[in-house]
């Protein structure tokens, strides 16, 4: 048996400076250390986070007293009982923080305990892949506010032949974008996630990431190819249904599907991160629908990792490709239940990072266990380098194995 000996929390800061919930699990044999990431582009549907003090206090007398003594390698066990504790759909009871933390922390022990890797007790012996890194090189939106409309500009390594030399080439193409922005007269400082953070349009942002991109792909000798994150609940007025952009911009549903396919065609990217507002899945389906064959039309705020909206994204068609954000649902076992559900039904999942991070790895791993086509978590900065260089590290274990 691998039975839960003792369970500590502890507040800790973010990438942001912001309070989150890290949790210690100790089992016989094995200690597992994980930490609750937090978001600013936050979709309306995600599970509650409560405030960081406030939960793991409260988390001493209603959560750990039920944790101590049960098998950590049971792991929908130990998810389900936390599900049970808090009593709500949401996790508002004991907070989301407090729930992805000792989740994540349960399995990592379970799997010290056991003597083997994390995305090996979790995925089975037959994994035996990497997810190629989705890295973010220039951003604006809720992660800065004064620089570009459209949150997230990326890139992907598509022609790499291992994930390490795709990792080296995202990092070659962020440098790359900071010279050509420098010669452009361009000064700029850094987003959340790392990302330079000019201010600029999105079209000049477009233009420079397809420069940098051209340039290192000729530099490694296989293709890269570019993405784009619009966080478009963000420029949606509900009150008028249209998207608003600086200048008085404003687009219709109907205008937004147009400017999106029209980018999609202009500058070949491959993958469509929230292009429309989290709620309107018929325009999701249109988009789709016009530009699925060539590019990934992901949702985030529109599923938020819930299965129940997953299941409503199928019968109507609105993307072929889920982020996948444990912390937005919960546990492990909701996240692998959302993974699975998509994957059914022929969707692309990829894992995801948040804006507000820590040093926490667990995601190479789960991207890896799961099956996930990408893994989005940045291009540089110590809290998404510690994740890509696990990612290597993983990467070589499968080459060790085969």
């Amino acid at each position: 048996m691998t039975t839960i000996r003792a369970v500590d929390l502890r507040v800790i800061l973010d990438s942001r400076g912001r309070k989150t919930v890290e949790a210690d699990i100790s089992v016989d044999g094995g200690f597992g250390r994980a930490a609750a990431p937090g978001g600013a582009s936050t979709g309306a549907h995600e599970a509650a986070v409560k405030d960081a003090t406030a939960a793991v206090d409260d988390a001493y007398s209603q959560v750990i007293p039920y944790l101590t003594g049960l098998d950590s390698t049971d792991q929908i066990g130990f998810d389900s009982l936390l599900r049970e504790v808090d009593g709500t759909e949401n996790f508002a009871g004991i907070g989301a923080n407090v729930a992805v933390a000792l989740s994540m922390a349960n399995a990592k022990a379970a799997a010290a305990a056991m003597k083997i890797p994390l995305w090996r007790h979790l995925g089975g012996s037959f994994v035996s892949s990497a997810p190629l890194p989705l890295g973010n090189v220039i951003g604006g939106g809720a992660h800065a506010t004064h620089a570009t409309e459209i949150q997230e500009f990326l890139v992907v390594p598509t022609g790499c032949s291992s994930v390490s030399e795709g990792i080296y080439a995202n990092a070659r193409v962020h440098a790359v974008v900071k010279e050509l922005l420098k010669n452009r007269g361009i000064s700029c400082g850094k987003g959340d996630e790392g990302a330079w953070a000019p201010a600029i349009s999105d079209q000049d942002a477009f233009e420079v990431v397809t420069e940098a991109v051209s340039r290192v792909s000729d530099e490694v000798g296989f293709a890269i190819s570019s993405g784009v994150d619009v966080a478009a609940s963000q420029l949606y007025n509900s009150g008028t249904g249209l998207y608003e952009y600086r200048g008085g911009l404003v687009r219709t549903a109907e205008e937004q599907i147009n400017y999106v396919a029209e980018l999609i065609d202009e500058f070949g990217l491959v993958y469509v991160e929230d292009p429309l507002y989290e709620e309107d899945f018929e325009s999701f389906a249109t988009l789709t629908e016009q530009m699925g064959s060539v590019c990934l039309i992901c949702g985030d705020d529109l599923f938020v990792t819930n299965p129940s909206r997953i299941e409503k994204g199928i019968a109507e068609g609105s993307a072929n490709c889920v982020l996948i954000k444990p912390n937005q649902i919960g546990t492990l076992t909701d996240t692998f239940e959302a993974i699975s559900l998509a994957q059914k039904h022929g969707m692309e999942t990829v894992m995801s990072h948040r804006s507000g991070e820590t040093g926490d790895t667990t995601i190479a791993h789960l991207g890896c266990a799961f099956g996930c086509v990408f893994i989005k978590t940045g291009v540089v900065g110590g809290e998404r380098t510690e994740k890509l260089n696990e990612l290597i590290r993983i990467e070589e274990s499968m080459y060790e194995r085969k």
